[in-house]
């Protein structure tokens, strides 16, 4: 037999029975106006007792399953969901799991609350939030007439889509970005446009039938009962499906009766004893949260994976430079330009105007490896000519920012309508690993051949991390290509071992970075000196600002 689960509190609630004296508002008609219904949800707040007395009040926070921007908004920080840890290693391949986390508990329970809860409480950089409830199955017309109605149970283990639950809970621990489907209550239907989340250090997954699958249980690394009160649970249900799902009181109280307390005793509370931890009172037992939040630390710390620069640096040495990698023949032009910029003593407006001139030319000869195909034109003059044409559907622009947006103008010149976006990755400065702190790419960007933009690569961290995200959007890797004015070699060597397939193109590659990984002979900090800021105290590179390494 099982060891039963672990309470966090002593003293527990008790589980009263729903009677048919219970529920209020019991002599509402279906025909009451949505103002009314608003009233009467308004009065039940006072029913409920006040949540998490032992800390100050939060405001709302977003939900990760709605079209929202990636973000978790509380009341002491703003949490971006769009990253995903730095837990690739100088291979691409990844060495640890997310951290997986299940929250069951029956409607109504406080299981969403309680997320947000442990969320801010771990003070976690990435974090994504995954709903239940937006795995409900597409039902058919018979099943739309039977919810319009209430008599369709949607508090069943078969009204959800467990099979994309756990290859959508897979994929997300894996780092990987999946598409989640957005559920219209209101119509008992998903809506077209599907929400795009992407891997965390921590997901959260909250449900009533969060434990009721076996492979699911599989997936979770730690398992949390919200144990809440049936009274509470029903006032709450009333409060939320009259509010927020536009229905009447008569409706939610068919359905708790007929659907919602039977399943609960059947299938909901069985699978507490499955739980690692119990949470009598929700989101009021605040000791509780704490001893969880305490746990995932520990968890975390273990799992927790340094970049190793070195790693980097010895995995390639006297290797010869890969067959993926093309350098800009080094003509006296490109080595008089070379000549220039790298000069410390070369002023502003000269070192920008050698950089573009640069970056033109770098750009010209990288659309040569592009896909073309014979296409025939007819001249003013009447005659046929054979010649090419691009065979590719698109092409965008991503820059890596700061440095590489200064390479966008080049591109916009020569590439007629050109889509362009942005990746931000900077440093953590408590463990020295590449973070991705801003994401804007454009829509359908699986279909294009991706032109990924950084002016310096040292190590090639960074650059590693931005060809991951575009591989989690489905770029191809054979379609992304990796321009750089100066590439080092540990950084072309890095990038090339854990991305075979993608075309690495530069200007001129230096043969050796320093002990702080700065390429020498080098260029200097480019962004500095391109935007006219003042350098970092210690002579650094641009990877202190923005990790372009």
């Amino acid at each position: 037999m099982a060891a039963p689960p672990a309470r966090a509190d002593a003293d527990p609630s008790p589980t009263s029975p729903l009677t048919a004296r219970d529920p209020p508002g019991r002599q509402a008609e279906k025909n009451e106006t949505a103002c009314e219904d608003r009233s009467n949800a308004e009065s039940l707040d006072r029913l409920l007792p006040p949540v998490g007395t032992g800390h100050s009040p939060r405001k709302r926070t977003t939900s990760q399953c709605k079209s929202e921007p990636p973000l978790l908004r509380t009341s002491k920080r703003t949490i971006y969901t769009a990253g995903r840890p730095p837990w690739y290693n100088e291979h691409g391949t990844q060495s640890k799991e997310a951290f997986a986390i299940g929250l069951g508990g029956g409607s109504a329970s406080g299981k969403t609350t309680v997320a947000r809860m442990i969320i801010e409480a771990l003070d976690v950089p990435w974090v994504v939030l995954l709903s239940m409830d937006s795995f409900y199955k597409v039902l058919t017309e018979q099943q739309q007439e039977q919810a319009a109605h209430n008599n369709f149970n949607f508090d069943h283990p078969d009204a959800f889509d467990f099979d994309l639950i756990i290859s959508t809970l897979k994929k997300l621990k894996q780092g990987k970005s999946v598409k989640v489907p957005v559920y219209d209550f209101t119509t008992h239907s998903r809506k077209r446009d599907w929400k795009t989340l992407y891997g965390a250090n921590v997901i959260i997954f909250e449900g009533i039938m969060a434990f009721a699958d076996k492979t699911l249980l599989e997936l979770l690394d730690m398992k949390i009962f919200v144990d809440t009160d049936s009274d509470i649970r029903l006032v709450r249900r009333l409060r939320r499906d009259i509010s927020e799902r536009g229905r009447d009181i008569e409706g939610v109280i068919k359905q708790y009766n007929k659907f919602v307390k039977p399943s609960f005793d059947q299938y909901i509370q069985p699978t507490m004893r499955l739980a690692d931890i119990v949470v009598p009172r929700g989101s009021g037992n605040t000791v509780a949260i704490d001893l969880i939040v305490q746990h995932v630390h520990s968890q975390l710390e273990e799992r927790k994976l340094r970049w190793d620069m070195a790693a980097l640096a010895s995995a390639h040495q006297c290797h010869p430079l890969p067959q993926t990698l093309s350098v800009l023949k080094s003509t006296p032009q490109v080595r008089g330009m070379h000549t220039i910029i790298r000069d410390k003593e070369t002023s502003r407006d000269e070192f920008i105007f050698y950089s573009k001139r640069l970056m033109r030319l770098l750009i010209e000869h990288a659309l040569s490896f592009l896909p073309f195909q014979d296409c025939v034109v007819r001249t003013p003059q009447g005659q046929d000519y054979a010649g090419k044409c691009y065979a590719g559907k698109q092409i965008t622009g991503v820059s890596i920012l700061r440095a590489g947006e200064t390479m966008e103008p080049a591109l916009r010149a020569v590439c007629k309508d050109v889509r362009i976006g942005t990746i931000l990755i900077q440093t953590n400065q408590l463990t020295g690993e590449p973070e991705l702190h801003y994401l804007r790419l454009p829509k359908d960007i699986s279909d294009d051949h991706v032109i990924l933009m950084d002016c310096t690569v040292s190590t090639g961290a960074a650059a590693m991390m931005a060809v991951r995200v575009l591989l989690d959007h489905d770029v191809p890797e054979d379609k992304i290509f990796l321009l750089s004015l100066l590439m080092a070699e540990m950084g072309v060597h890095s990038v090339a071992y854990a991305f075979p397939r993608v075309r690495i193109i530069t200007t001129a590659v230096d043969k050796r970075v320093n002990d702080l990984f700065r390429i020498i002979p080098g260029i200097g900090n480019f962004g500095d000196r391109y935007f006219g800021t003042d350098a970092v105290p210690d002579g650094s590179d641009e990877e202190e600002v923005a990790y372009t390494g």
